[in-house]
């Protein structure tokens, strides 16, 4: 069983930068493509970013492309978000995942961390 701790949330003004961070317990991460999901209220969950196993590939929502990036360090057990140039739209809670494949769905994400809200204020 991984279990997943998110942290690095906060409120931020528009065009500010936050570091969200995931760190993994009872399991390899190394073992697993890591996601990054959000959800803003009275909206349905959406896909963020993700990177593969070893951190060669990356995916983003056209949304977020070219603000923010997704790296992970497997030796601490850690995957980050660096989200720059952040937008009031940006506000949600963002959850990390674990799923043994690259994929944008986030039902074929096993493992799940608590999220941690973004609030951007405009």
């Amino acid at each position: 069983q991984v279990r997943l701790v998110e942290s690095g949330g906060g409120l931020v003004q528009a065009g500010g930068s936050l570091r969200l961070s995931c760190a993994a317990s009872g399991g390899t991460l190394s073992s697993y493509v890591m996601g990054w999901f959000r959800q803003a209220p009275g909206k349905e969950r959406e896909f963020v970013a993700l990177i593969s196993w070893n951190g060669g590939s990356t995916y983003y929502a056209d949304s977020v492309k070219g603000r923010f990036t997704v790296s992970r360090d497997n030796a601490k057990n850690t995957i980050y978000l660096q989200m720059n140039s952040l937008k009031p739209e940006d506000t949600a809670n963002y959850y990390c995942a674990a799923s043994y494949s690259i994929n944008r769905d986030d039902r074929n994400y096993r493992y799940w961390g608590q999220g941690t809200q973004v609030t951007v204020s405009s």
